[in-house]
């Protein structure tokens, strides 16, 4: 009887650590879960810095034009634009 028991305990070990839904499973989703929160904590850093960014958008002219003129290339009504452009190098 003692056996028997000995090799019931044996095989539900075997399963436990072996099988695919055992400790190997639980293991990997452990990391999954441990990569995904990482994840969350990057993305919500970055939720953060775009609620910042909408808000002083919404409460500052200065935060709004100053977007316009990197996004949008806008140029004040008093403001001359100069484009310099490069000299093609004759040798090519």
């Amino acid at each position: 009887m003692l056996v028997i028991l000995a090799g019931v305990a044996l095989a539900l070990q075997v399963q436990l650590w072996f099988s695919d839904s055992g400790f190997g499973k639980t293991r990997d989703l452990r990391a999954a879960v441990a990569e995904q929160r990482e994840q969350n904590a990057a993305l919500k850093a970055r939720n953060q810095a775009l609620d910042a960014e909408v808000v002083n958008l919404k409460q500052s002219l200065e935060a709004a034009e100053e977007r316009a003129r990197t996004d949008l290339g806008m140029i004040g009504p008093s403001e001359t634009f100069y484009q310099v452009v490069p000299v093609a190098d004759a040798a090519h």
